[in-house]
């Protein structure tokens, strides 16, 4: 059984027991969290579309960690002017655990 979530504006099609890095969420960790915006639930041959969203569709996670992605450069360059900016930028993000998928 699989589903498509949506969080932190990205969507993620996850299934029982997957790990992944989501935007940051303001949980503490250990805890859990139902994610409860389910564009669809798949289990086989069976297919089940929201409009958007499932109703009664929900997605148990739980917090494993909170953490901060790879350094990504900006480089502003602006040739024969004498002028280069460069910054650096790391995204938070959450890691989650996904332990239940009900399709309501």
């Amino acid at each position: 059984m699989y589903a498509v979530i949506k969080t932190g504006g990205k969507q993620y099609r996850v299934t029982n027991g997957d790990t992944i890095k989501v935007e940051k969420i303001d949980i503490e960790e250990g805890s859990n969290i139902d994610i409860d915006q389910v564009l669809m639930v798949g289990d086989g041959g069976d297919v089940k579309v929201g409009a958007p969203f499932i109703e009664g569709g929900k997605v148990l996670a739980t917090v494993m960690k909170h953490g901060r992605g790879k350094k990504i450069k900006i480089v502003k360059f602006r040739r024969r002017k004498h002028s280069r900016t460069q910054m650096g930028h790391r995204q938070w993000y959450t890691e989650l655990q996904i332990t239940g998928i009900s399709a309501g």
